[in-house]
């Protein structure tokens, strides 16, 4: 299979690319900075989402073709009314283009996988989500504000199935993500956040490449259906357990509080969106549960071992 990825060069997509290129797949990392971190077996094709002929031609092959599109600004930023339009264009516009260039084959894309993420809920405090939740109609504009034009851009993708992979926050040790969360927790201010009561759901790196490579279609005891699935743990934990469990894996003994207020301050030098740690999401997958998928980090514990050992 030739899978193309848009979004290479960001740690979801060098993960998977690197998954797919051990397995022997064609894989096409589409970047707009080729040679400045290349993924090794993988072809590096620069791209502008405004030149679409210029890479077209990537989803051109004999073989079968595949799409897995992650392009998009990354989210830790301030919620400027700037910052929430740049969020939300880089993935529309990348969408957009990927649609535009599906629409020039004469049949269509194989196989269709669609970032997306769990924020288009917004925060919903104690209500359990699954993919049997009506979609919002409206939100937060840095959550529900982008993602709900971002999986509308590609639902006119000439694609003869689609998945669109709502993801949790994604626990991998290359990422900024997971330093992020360890901060606090190494310098002693491991407490609760702002009482504590959010929820977190998560989920490990490896168990999200298992979702991702079966949706294109690469586990035969897998099948997703054409439609969202969320791409979470089940067992998502409210912000105290999570702080403690970053605590222990950190091995300091204490954890001050973070109060609301010291946490909009804090935001500010960090340049970060509050809202990122004050809301959350009880979220868990029941399209995974009923077709049996077995995590192989369940809980957010057994995570943080294997991610820090």
């Amino acid at each position: 299979m030739r899978i193309v990825i848009s979004g290479a060069s960001g740690s979801l997509g060098r993960a998977l690319a690197a998954s797919l290129v051990r397995d022997g797949h064609e894989v096409v990392a589409l970047t707009r900075t080729p040679g400045r971190a290349p993924i090794r077996g993988a072809i590096e094709v620069g791209w502008d989402p405004a030149d679409v002929p210029a890479w077209a031609h990537v989803l051109e092959s004999d073989d079968e073709v595949a799409v897995v599109n992650l392009a998009g600004k990354p989210v830790d930023c301030r919620p400027t009314e700037h910052n929430i339009r740049e969020l939300r264009d880089s993935r529309v516009h990348a969408t957009h283009a990927l649609v535009a260039a599906s629409e020039r084959r004469s049949r269509p894309v194989d196989r269709w996988v669609q970032a997306s993420t769990t924020a288009i809920y917004g925060d919903t405090g104690d209500e359990l989500i699954t993919e049997r939740t009506p979609d919002p109609e409206q939100g937060l504009p840095q959550m529900t504000g982008i993602v709900l034009p971002w999986e509308q851009a590609s639902r006119s993708a000439n694609a003869a199935h689609l998945v669109t992979l709502r993801t949790s926050i994604v626990l991998d040790r290359r990422t900024p993500a997971l330093d992020r969360l360890l901060l606090p927790a190494r310098l002693g201010f491991g407490g609760p956040i702002a009482g504590g009561r959010q929820w977190f759901s998560w989920i490990h790196v490896a168990d999200w490449l298992r979702i991702a490579r079966a949706a294109l279609g690469l586990d035969p005891q897998l099948t997703l259906p054409d439609a969202p699935v969320i791409a979470a743990s089940p067992h998502p934990v409210r912000n105290a357990e999570l702080m403690q469990l970053l605590r222990q894996a950190v091995g300091m003994p204490i954890g001050l509080p973070t109060p609301e207020f010291v946490l909009r301050l804090a935001s500010i030098g960090l340049r970060t969106d509050p809202l990122l740690a004050l809301t959350g999401r009880h979220t868990t997958s029941a399209v995974l549960a009923d077709r049996g998928f077995a995590f192989r980090h369940p809980t957010l514990g057994s995570a943080l071992d294997d991610l820090l050992g």
